[in-house]
């Protein structure tokens, strides 16, 4: 049987890139869009839905149910990238942020439970950072919305063990996508106190994403994932030195790490 795929933020990406190579693995796989009229060049069907708004999640997942029977995994894939100084983010897209890469995923996955439980089976595999692992200086809300995903799958995958329903997070590094063209920049203010550092440190992030890794990696890593049959809680994707700097992270003094951390951002 082939197995039912639902991922979020379908349309472009690492979305597009999983959903295309999972299908052509022989998955019936859905996208979402919160426009999906707008995307002409889609190889799997994308349905409405927006992260933010739980009334298009349970609709989208109505019609994936009724369209095919079933989901078996469900990928939390849509998410939005946020840069700035802490002080100078507005409030209300710090909100947003939360929202849209924390609260969202949670509404996703309180949607499609119930059914996964009829079903007695299913994956949910939550899309996090490598970046949710670590503060990292101008990135700290996007580090703190992934991070706090991750811990929520550490906890929901154990009250969910029993109904035969595994959860877990796959953790990528930069890959090569259109992620830094729709991230929210703070803008960088003339006579800030962080105008200079903030400044440079943009054009270094914008550069890290563009000479990412193929997004193809993660799309086999995903595919790796869903075959195993007792899933591990973490997993990442992405350049060796991205993935060591969480193994750093664990046996190095804190004030080492940051100091680390500082040298790398020339901070």
């Amino acid at each position: 049987m082939n197995k039912v795929v639902l991922i979020t933020g379908g349309s472009s990406g690492i979305g597009k890139s999983i959903g295309e190579f999972l299908q052509q693995k022989g998955f019936t796989v859905y996208g979402t869009s919160r426009n999906p009229d707008r995307i002409t060049d889609s190889l799997f069907p994308l349905l409405a839905l927006d992260v933010r708004n739980v009334a298009t999640i349970k609709t989208a997942i109505a019609e994936v149910i009724a369209r095919s029977g079933r989901i078996d995994v469900v990928i939390n894939n849509a998410g939005v990238g946020i840069t700035g100084p802490l002080e100078e983010i507005p409030t209300e897209e710090i909100k947003n942020n939360f929202e849209t890469n924390f609260f969202g995923p949670i509404e996703v996955m309180k949607a499609v439970l119930p059914q996964m439980r009829i079903q007695k089976s299913g994956l949910i595999l939550n899309v996090t950072s490598i970046a949710g692992y670590m503060g990292l200086p101008y990135r700290s809300i996007y580090s703190a919305s992934k991070g706090a995903l991750e811990i929520i799958t550490e906890a929901l995958r154990m009250e969910v063990k029993s109904f035969g329903i595994h959860i877990a997070n796959v953790a990528p590094g930069d890959f090569a996508t259109n992620i830094a063209s729709g991230r929210f920049h703070a803008p960088v203010i003339q006579g800030s106190a962080y105008e200079k550092v903030y400044g440079d440190m943009l054009e270094t992030m914008d550069e890290h994403v563009d000479a990412g890794s193929n997004p193809m990696e993660m799309a086999e890593a995903v595919f790796a994932i869903i075959q195993e049959p007792n899933p591990r809680i973490h997993y990442k994707v992405g350049a060796f030195m991205q993935k060591f700097s969480i193994v750093l992270k664990r046996i190095l003094p804190d004030k080492v790490y940051e100091k680390m951390l500082m040298k790398h951002y020339k901070l």
